[in-house]
């Protein structure tokens, strides 16, 4: 999530994913979105202080080390997400197994300082409505203008943006007492070698807060690209229902969710493909969500301040004069 966010959209942070349309796009930006895929986005963390049952046969690759240098090169992943653009293709299909999408929607995403823009563009990611789009482009340029100013406002945002982030921090240490790791073997990508292992719940784990507990309920599997120490893949699975929100919603046993991560520039690796196939109930409502996310085209765009400058060149303005601001 990314991650997953991550990891995201990634298993740390806060989420299942976004609202559905109509009763299931309330769902979406809902609590159980949030703890679900806090697992998906977690991972990462939990790899960290995770050391597998049986590491690969060679000395120079124990597995603590290996999980050290995800978890170090996960930050890296979180801060490039935070000045990376990318095109999002998202896929939503009534079940899982559904061949066609029901909904397509292709965005161009921007980080924004304390949030991120989803600009809509046509399938190969150039702008289907020239006028909406400026329209749209010129919004962002007022939001990176304003992040980039240095208001109350503006610090109150910026520590709203450091606490969640001090939040997932929390889950990712809880996450590095929850599973318990297992080397499988090594698989060729490419020509990357993967070091494959399996993730089980710990036994001993004892969750503290409601969203740690998720882990308790979820196995699956990683891939880490060994020269790297890179997060290639993951795919998991909730192994019994997740009650949300105070039992007022469910995520069902079965529930499935997987995540491809390439590297998209030197020593940079951020999701390409993203799966979430969650079925449950809200109320007495069910619903499902069956969604793939194609992420493509990523380019560096910087921090706020470069993104302004970027966005304004676009638009084919130069930076405001003193007088002007």
């Amino acid at each position: 999530m990314g991650q997953v966010w991550f990891w995201c959209n990634t298993v740390a942070g806060t989420g299942i994913k976004r609202e559905m349309e109509n009763a299931r796009v309330i769902l979406k930006r809902s609590a159980v979105r949030h703890s679900c895929l806090a697992v998906c986005c977690s991972l990462l963390g939990v790899l960290a202080s995770a050391r597998p049952q049986d590491p690969p046969v060679e000395a120079s690759r124990p597995g603590s080390v290996v999980f050290q240098r995800v978890i170090s090169n996960q930050k890296k992943t979180d801060d490039a997400l935070n000045v990376y653009e990318r095109i999002e293709r998202v896929e939503n299909r009534k079940t899982g197994s559904d061949p066609q999408a029901q909904q397509t929607k292709i965005s161009r995403v921007i980080p924004a300082g304390t949030g991120v823009a989803h600009i809509p563009v046509g399938p190969e990611g150039q702008p289907a409505d020239a006028v909406g789009y400026r329209t749209e482009i010129e919004k962002l340029e007022k939001s990176l203008a304003w992040a980039v100013e240095r208001g109350r406002a503006q610090q109150e945002a910026y520590e709203k943006v450091a606490k969640k982030r001090k939040e997932r921090d929390a889950l990712i240490e809880a996450a590095g007492l929850a599973f318990v790791f297992t080397f499988l073997a090594t698989e060729q990508r490419e020509s990357h070698t993967l070091l494959k292992y399996r993730m089980e719940p710990n036994p001993k784990f004892k969750p503290t807060t409601r969203t740690s507990a998720v882990y308790t309920k979820v196995r699956g599997t990683v891939w880490i690209d060994e020269p790297s120490g890179q997060l290639a893949r993951i795919e998991g699975e909730v192994t019994d229902d997740i009650s949300v929100g105070l039992f007022l919603a469910k995520v069902y046993k079965g529930s499935r969710f997987m995540e491809e991560c390439y590297q998209i520039a030197p020593g940079i690796w951020l999701p390409t493909y993203s799966q979430y196939d969650f079925d449950g109930r809200k109320f007495f409502v069910p619903f499902s969500i069956h969604e793939r996310t194609f992420y493509t085209k990523y380019r560096y765009i910087g921090q706020p301040a470069e993104a302004l400058s970027a966005i304004r060149a676009e638009l084919g303005k130069s930076a405001p004069s003193v007088a002007d601001r």
